[in-house]
Order: structure tokens, then sequence, then C-alpha cells
């Protein structure tokens, strides 16, 4: 028997009658109102996993937007005591458009333009995370021209390559990411930021990579920048984010509180007295959201693999093109079904590459019209969405205690033309 495992749903899931229900809303329901594709998130959730962090890492704890970003999140992670961490100009300006206070913001990025540093420092932004010292040049040039000092952490690279895709690996010393450790780049920039007048250092910060499972790689990149945050005695120390989500049966992964209890302890034994803070994104919004579909397409090809062809794609979730990730499939209509079908999911895109699910796995009743869902698609599918092949972005939907409301509309044909001159 291979039914779907229930623990990769959000926290609200239930099946009544053989149907899923998230939020205490008919998934199939969903599905008729909003129509597909679709991303159906459990607000419940969300606000959880904000809870978790902030109890994990205190009120500094910042939700790292690039996960899964509009308004209406942005909105509940400030309501959950979270600060907003923003990688961009345009993260930064729909996180002030959604009401939360600049002070609440963390400013991101590995290559700031003078524009970007600008528009955050006369925002009055929380903490800009300092990556090169050519971004420290501008920050000297902003200050000759508005004498304003922003507070900044330096963001080290701690020569910790974390358990994962190369593409989401960030903390090794070949990075595009911060001041390497090992090479003293990290010295020099804390030396010349404590020497500049157009910056105010209080800390430091490092981030190995992305769906990490092994919670001692974390660990031990907050050892190695807590034993520098020690010695020059800084009162603040970021240890990013990077904790992974299963997606698969046979994924595990720590939780957010468990993380924070190793990174505790690691920073304990470096005798850290700094603040200590994080950057959880993907581990708040993964596991929140399904994506829905309508089957448009079966194609039994004999001795080599079932098609199943749905209406959206690599659109709505570049993951499994970009890093080969896996994911379950399942239809909400019979959630605890065995699942005796493999089957190759596959959007409508104009590429052999266009695929969701490799292997995948779905009852043998699955037919033309059908709903199928992925599970843990909260996170990196609506934000690294796009109109490939000119589909129309899909809507979010935000369930909760039986009510569904739209936060994202669904595109229209017009919006494809409206920047068209």
């Amino acid at each position: 028997m291979r039914p779907l495992p229930t623990h990769l749903l959000p926290d609200s899931a239930e099946v009544v009658d053989g149907v899923l229900h998230i939020g205490g809303c008919n998934v199939l329901d969903l599905a008729t109102e909003f129509g597909t594709p679709a991303f159906f998130y459990d607000e419940q959730h969300l606000r959880d996993r904000c809870r978790e962090a902030v109890a994990a890492f205190g009120p500094g704890v910042a939700y790292a937007t690039k996960a899964f970003l509009c308004a209406a999140m942005a909105k509940l992670a400030y309501e959950e005591g979270m600060h907003l961490d923003v990688a961009t100009g345009g993260e930064l300006h729909v996180a002030l458009a959604a009401g939360v206070p600049a002070d609440r913001l963390v400013l991101h990025g590995n290559n700031k333009s003078s524009a970007e540093l600008r528009m955050g420092i006369e925002a009055g932004v929380h903490r800009i995370v300092v990556d090169s010292f050519d971004e420290l040049d501008r920050l000297d040039q902003i200050h000759a021209e508005t004498g304003l000092t922003p507070k900044v952490l330096l963001r080290l690279t701690p020569g910790i390559k974390a358990e994962t895709h190369d593409y989401i690996s960030t903390g090794q010393d070949d990075s595009k990411f911060g001041f390497g450790v090992s090479s003293g780049a990290a010295e020099l920039a804390i030396d010349r930021a404590r020497s500049a007048v157009s910056v105010d250092l209080v800390g430091i910060h490092a981030h190995i990579g992305s769906q990490v499972f092994a919670v001692g790689s974390l660990g031990r990149a907050a050892g190695v920048i807590g034993e520098i945050a020690r010695s020059h005695e800084f009162e603040e120390l970021s240890v990013g984010g990077g904790l992974g989500v299963p997606y698969v049966e046979d994924e595990r992964a720590p939780t957010i509180s468990e993380w924070g209890r190793v990174v505790r302890e690691a920073c304990a034994e470096a005798g850290v007295s700094a603040r200590i803070t994080a950057e959880p994104g993907r581990s708040i919004a993964a596991a929140a959201a399904i994506t829905v579909y309508t089957v448009g397409t079966i194609k039994d090809l004999p001795g080599i693999r079932t098609y199943v062809a749905v209406d959206g794609g690599m659109s709505d979730n570049p993951r499994p093109v970009l890093y080969g990730s896996g994911y379950e499939t399942f239809l909400p209509r019979a959630v605890g079904a065995d699942r005796t079908k493999p089957v190759t999911v596959v959007g409508k895109h104009c590429e052999s590459g266009d695929l969701l699910v490799r292997d995948g796995l779905v009852p043998p009743d699955i037919a033309v019209g059908d709903v199928l869902a992925t599970p843990v698609t909260g996170a990196y599918g609506h934000s690294m969405g796009s109109n490939y092949n000119m589909v129309l972005r899909p809507p979010v939907v935000f369930v909760r205690d039986g009510e569904a409301r739209l936060v994202v509309r669904r595109q229209t044909f017009d919006d494809l033309s409206r920047f068209d001159t």
C-alpha cells in the first residue's frame, strides 16, 4: 500500500469521506471556486511556524521573504512577531506597501545597487547585511551624500559545504556570497567597517545553504562564526536560514525548535554572548501549501512510462527543473487510496524538461478531468514562477477556520500585455 504520506500535508489537513480538507475547506470545492492551477495555503500553519521561530530565536528572528512573499504573507509574519528579510528593492517595496514598518526589515543581497541601499537607508531599515567591499564603498558614498549611518551586519562565509544541491549551497569558500573567513577577507572587512563613519557595525551573519537536513552542519557554521562574534564582542549574531523540509515519503527534517537548540548549544560552547537570531523561510512556508491542477491528458507509452499532463508546470514550480527536486502527487478526491500507478506528471510548456513529478504514484483510476495535487509547494513555487509560454500565474488562496480568502488573484490575458509599449 502506498497512500500519500500525511506528514507532507499542511497541519490542518483532514480527510472527510475520502476528500482532502485544509483549513476546514474542501479542496475540490476550492478548485471549483478558484480554478486550477492554484496555491492553497493553510494560514494557521503559517502562523504557527512563525510563532515557533520567534520562540526558538527570539523577537529579532526574520522571515526570509524570498521563499514566499505577497502583501498578505508580509502582514502575517509581522503580526506574528517576526522581522522580514528582504533581498531586493522589490521585496523591500512589497513589505513596506504591506504596512510592515521599515525598522522590522533586514536588507540582504550580494549585489545591492546604490539605489537599493539608499532606499533601505532612507526608509530606516533595521539592519543591512553587507556582502562585499564594493558595497562598503557604496555605503561610504551614500553617507557622504546623506549623513545617514545604518546599522549593519557583515555576511561571512564560514567555509562549510552544506549537504545540499550545489546551486543552493552558499557557505563554502567558493561562493559568490560574503567575506571568506579562511581567506582573511572577513577580518579585513571587520576592520574596515569598524573604522568607517558610514556604517555602525553591530554584528555578523552567515548562511551556508538551503534545504539542509543535517542540522549539525548548521551548528558547525554557528560555531565558526560564533568564535568570531566572541573574539570581537559583537552584540548580534545571525545564523541565517537553510533548514530543510521533507518533500517526499522517505524524508524527515529537524523542526525549527530543534534547529534553534542546536544553534544555541554551539554558540554557548563558543562562549558567545551576542544576541542570536536567524532567518527561516522554507521551514515557515513550504509545508503550508499544496498546488492543485486539473489533468488534461494521459499518455500511456507501453513499456516506457505514463505521462499525466496538467494545466500548470514549470511556470508555477521550477524547482524540479532547476534542482531535480522530488515531489509526491495524489488525488484530493481519494487521499487514502493506494497509489499503485507510476506516472510522470508534466506541465503544458513546450519543453521536454517541463516536469513536476518524475516518478510519481497515483491511484490506478486517475482520469482526464481529475484534480491532482502536489504537497509542500508553499516555498519557491509562487516566488520563482514565471510567465513562460505566456501561461497565466496562478492565484494564492489562504484558508482558515472554514473560510477561504484570495490574497493574490489569477493573472488575466490583459496582464500579459500591460507593460508592452
